[in-house]
């Protein structure tokens, strides 16, 4: 294993100090220690999606000519195929970036579902979109030699590169930033809140990551068989799940537990979800400013108001609340009040150490899912 530091001053040395990208928990150490030095020896934007990071590292090169790193996970590398191949390919704009890619699903390594495909697909679709890539090292004196080489292969040919990040490659990190715990309630705290204030026909789609391990966890504790989809991966997209669940007339009112980081990756949700507005829908964001589920590096939401978005996209109705006080009154509120309605929740990061993840497969929670919400 190598430290961040040891990797960083390699970047360094070959003139690489800016990183922009969705955080990823392959490297979740990594990202952690460019938050902390943002501003001091490097530049790092977290963004909203990979395809943003993407058009971003484009206008940094374009105004310096150096060479900067996206950094995603693999099923950002899906997500941001487009700009990669439409902006930055040799027969367009010939960009040089350097893709640093969590390899989630890796081949004989257990890890969940939603990386198992992926994982395996993560080597042929570079190949496919004729990325050159590297495999990065545990062995310092590896990883710089590829470093190097990598650096020199997008600069002489002024064109995308790819270093392909296993797990266990860094050392432990602990941020000086820690996220602070400035609100009443916790995310499973609101989450249980929101739970025990619906009827019991309601149906609720919790968005990928902790909120549904969360969620899922609290109906077992209940002995509950629920109303629930637990979306898995497809990150910003639970709420657009549930806005086509709402406009099918199924007569059921439709709850979203969504994510501040989500949200804003999907946030052309919102003004598709005001133009097609079901009356049965209800949008709760879960706000604890931080990538929760990658190891809390921070989001934007600090300066974002949901609530303004919200109505500015045709929602009829959108309130943020800090209390369990708040919560309570707003929930029996929205119970004689017709959507679109938004609940923005400010909540705590972090979760139980012991949070556990849904003993059935996605396609055993879907099809329950399916019965009940069919009957």
């Amino acid at each position: 294993m190598i430290t961040c530091q040891s990797f960083f001053d390699i970047l360094k040395k070959n003139e690489i100090d800016f990183f922009t990208g969705v955080p990823d928990s392959t490297f979740k150490d990594f990202i952690n220690f460019l938050n902390d030095e943002h501003g001091k020896s490097l530049t790092n934007i977290i963004q909203a999606s990979e395809c943003e990071a993407t058009a971003t590292a484009t206008g940094y090169n374009l105004a310096t000519g150096k060479i900067p790193i996206v950094y995603m996970q693999n099923s950002g590398l899906g997500k941001c195929v487009n700009p990669l191949t439409s902006l930055c390919d040799k027969e367009v704009y010939s960009i040089p970036i350097i893709l640093m890619i969590g390899w989630r699903g890796q081949p004989n390594i257990h890890d969940e579902p939603q990386h198992k495909k992926m994982g395996r697909i993560t080597i042929p679709l570079l190949e496919t979109l004729e990325i050159p890539y590297s495999l990065l090292s545990s062995d310092l004196t590896e990883t710089e030699k590829i470093i190097t080489e990598i650096k020199d292969k997008a600069e002489k040919t002024s064109s995308l590169v790819a270093i392909i990040v296993p797990s266990d490659i860094f050392e432990k990190y602990e941020t000086k930033n820690s996220s602070t715990k400035s609100f009443e309630l916790n995310r499973e705290d609101a989450i249980k809140i929101v739970v025990d204030n619906l009827e019991e026909k309601d149906i609720i789609v919790s968005t990928t990551g902790k909120c549904s391990r969360e969620l899922y966890e609290y109906r077992v504790s209940k002995n509950e068989s629920p109303n629930d989809f637990y979306t898995v991966g497809s990150m910003g997209c639970a709420s657009s799940i549930a806005h086509a669940i709402a406009l099918s007339k199924n007569n059921k009112k439709v709850f979203v537990l969504d994510g501040d980081g989500a949200a804003l990756m999907q946030l052309g949700a919102f003004s598709t979800i005001g133009h097609y507005p079901p009356e049965n829908f209800y949008h709760i964001i879960l706000d604890n400013q931080t990538y929760d589920s990658t190891g809390e590096q921070p989001t934007n939401s600090p300066t974002v108001d949901f609530e303004k978005i919200a109505l500015a996209c045709n929602y009829a109705h959108a309130k943020i609340v800090k209390t369990k006080f708040e919560l309570e009154e707003c929930l029996k509120e929205m119970k004689n009040i017709l959507g679109p309605f938004l609940i923005v929740i400010k909540v705590n990061p972090g979760s139980r150490k012991d949070l556990g993840r849904p003993k059935s497969s996605p396609l055993e929670n879907k099809q329950e899912f399916i019965k009940k919400l069919r009957e």
